[in-house]
């Protein structure tokens, strides 16, 4: 078993650091969630035993307890590398899936690949490589993505695609002309699987379905719901104004499932906005795969693995009740409940 013992994070000064700050600040968040406006019925009797519902599913090769991936966050610093190795012994002490944040700063300064080098505590879990889809426009190709894989030992690589948030950082890189054949380049010559996903505006069916013509057959919604990576980047450049203007910019995490559920042969994994249990079984009802989540960890990752891991029991256990008071023992069969719109 993983040794979870270690001690809280201290987060340092530079820009990385400033961006964790800032998503732990309850004034990036939207504050509202549109699962919330879903509601499923309740079965009194049941007719099952709690003990036999059953979470775990399969994703990329590996079986998870269940369908949660911690999401992509942070790396590139001293501090992030802790919060990542606190994540991922964390995601290994529960099976579920975990990400890394951009490798870019890797990729230009080898001495910071450490910071995500996390496959040695999480050997048995999938691990999620990273890298901005804009930076194809920006000098990288698939021997970068290749190196993003290799460094970590990846199962799959996800770009990233973060329009808003490019265009609200006083560094954005804003040249998202042709990218679509650059991914698909990047799909055929990787070597793993490509998981495209948005950080907090949601994927359109237009979207999904130039991605699925490219090879892309994992899409993450990352949809408006949760971390509003607009007012943080406003904060960041002192234009509150124009962050607040684009806080809510693009479509809902439900919204997002549902369109991007229209596409033929695809994994969607639902994330933006989904903080417990409850809000991933509505996120599977809609039609998702599985779900992730990174809010919702990042302050347990700043203590201690031993936290990220009780923070992902709690959610398996609201999965479960939700689950059990739906009558379905498996993710298989949530997928079919129904839900309802409204109060």
């Amino acid at each position: 078993m993983t040794d979870l013992a270690t001690t809280p994070v201290d987060l340092g000064r530079d820009r990385k650091a400033e961006h964790i700050r800032l998503a732990l600040d309850a004034r990036m968040q939207l504050g509202t969630s549109a699962f919330d406006d879903y509601r499923f019925g309740h079965e009194a009797l049941p007719e099952i035993d709690l003990a036999d519902v059953d979470t775990s599913i399969e994703f990329l090769g590996r079986r998870l307890a269940a369908p949660l991936l911690i999401s992509c966050m942070t790396g590139g610093t001293e501090a992030a590398g802790a919060i990542n190795r606190h994540l991922a012994q964390g995601a290994e002490e529960t099976r579920v899936a975990i990400g890394v944040g951009s490798q870019r700063k890797a990729l230009e300064d080898p001495d910071k690949a450490e910071t995500f080098k996390v496959r040695p505590v999480a050997p048995t879990v999938p691990l999620l490589a990273n890298l901005g889809a804009v930076q194809l426009n920006y000098g990288m190709g698939v021997r970068e993505c290749r190196q993003a894989v290799e460094m970590i030992g990846a199962d799959a690589l996800v770009l990233h695609l973060n329009p808003l948030q490019e265009a609200l950082q006083p560094e954005g890189q804003c040249n998202f002309a042709g990218l679509l054949p650059k991914i698909g380049e990047v799909v055929r010559g990787v070597g793993v699987p490509v998981i495209a996903k948005e950080v907090g505006s949601g994927l359109s069916l237009a979207a999904a379905r130039g991605l699925r013509a490219q090879g892309v057959r994992h899409l993450d919604t990352a949809g408006v719901g949760g971390t509003s990576w607009a007012r943080i980047e406003a904060a960041r450049s002192g234009d509150l104004d124009l962050g607040e203007l684009f806080a809510g910019w693009g479509l809902t995490t439900p919204d997002s499932i549902r369109e991007i559920r229209q596409v033929p042969d695809v994994t969607v994994i639902a994330s933006g906005g989904i903080r417990n249990g409850l809000d991933a079984a509505k996120a599977l009802a809609l039609g998702a795969d599985l779900v992730g989540m990174a809010y919702p960890f990042l302050a347990p990752a700043l203590e201690s693995p031993a936290k990220v891991a009780d923070r992902v029991r709690r959610f398996v256990q609201e999965l479960r009740i939700s689950m059990f008071c739906l009558g379905v023992k498996t993710v298989a069969e949530l997928r079919h409940v129904a839900l309802r719109k409204g109060t």
